[in-house]
């Protein structure tokens, strides 16, 4: 099927071939099929798979492939709210702090006695004329014609949290990062750096609609006093989530509270509903039930 279009009646044909009940009226399996896609849903089928030729572990039914895909899509949408609300606190650090101390230098961000000149000499990258259509940059130059840059409460209010993220990384005052990075109880700004890296690959995950049940951070997570890992795993989804709770409490207690159970309760429900995603919650995310 790889390389050749198929029909949603060929779907259909190929998963029965490959051993999986189809337990669902075949217009409601189509209509899904055409909604969310055939290549898209293989993702949340892969797990169940026991062979390269794409077999199915017997047992496996197709409501269960779809209730995984809508627990992912519910999880992303836990995550990136949250995720938001410590995005949103981190560039109000960077701008208040690196603002008050350079007040003579709005555009700070290109300061070479500021930042490192590495991020500096690529930085029409990021300030490029896509950039400068949104609206309050292009008011901005609209009404100063002479300034290249618009200055930094505005600029890094409209980067990405992984722009500003390189903006904190690139601050050749190692006392402002350790200051900010103290306000989210972090002493060791090396570990700091690691930490939000977490926060901003899980955020890309789900802001462009990734698969998070099996996501695994590329490099393990920093070991801190104040969290742990299940099976001492520190690439999984649960440690993810657990370094983004901590990060949170440090912004909202009240918030880290409500991600807390949100999570909890959206995890309680899926594993009711069908046992092998709780085994998929329990083994593959690594969350203690």
């Amino acid at each position: 099927m790889g390389n050749i279009a198929t029909t949603t009646d060929q779907q259909i044909a190929k998963l029965e071939e490959r051993g999986m009940v189809l337990d669902l009226p075949s217009e409601k399996i189509k209509e899904i099929l055409l909604d969310i896609g055939y290549y898209r849903l293989g993702f949340y089928w892969n797990p169940f798979e026991i062979d390269d030729k794409h077999n199915f572990k017997e047992g496996t039914r197709f409501s269960t492939i779809l209730e995984l895909y809508y627990m992912d899509v519910d999880l992303r949408h836990v995550l990136i709210k949250f995720i938001n609300r410590i995005e949103l606190s981190f560039r109000t650090k960077i701008i208040y702090y690196v603002s008050n101390i350079n007040k003579t230098s709005p555009t700070w961000f290109v300061d070479t006695k500021v930042i490192d000149n590495t991020f500096i000499k690529n930085f029409d990258l990021y300030y490029n004329d896509e950039f400068k259509k949104n609206n309050v940059i292009a008011k901005h130059h609209k009404r100063y014609i002479n300034d290249k840059y618009a200055p930094a409460w505005k600029t890094l209010e409209y980067f990405t949290f992984g722009t500003n993220l390189k903006i904190y990384k690139s601050l050749l005052d190692s006392k402002t990062k350790e200051r900010i990075s103290k306000i989210f109880n972090v002493n060791d700004i090396k570990k700091f750096i690691q930490i939000m890296e977490v926060v901003v690959f899980v955020r890309n995950y789900c802001a462009h609609s990734g698969v998070v049940f099996d996501l695994r951070n590329t490099y393990g997570i920093p070991k801190l006093p104040f969290y742990s890992f299940n099976n001492n795993d520190r690439h999984c989804l649960d440690s993810c989530i657990k370094v983004i709770v901590f990060i949170l409490e440090q912004v909202s207690s009240n918030r880290a509270g409500e991600l807390r159970t949100s999570v909890n309760e959206l995890f309680k429900e899926y594993s009711e509903k069908d046992e092998a995603i709780k085994e998929i919650i329990l083994n593959k995310i690594n969350y203690s039930l």
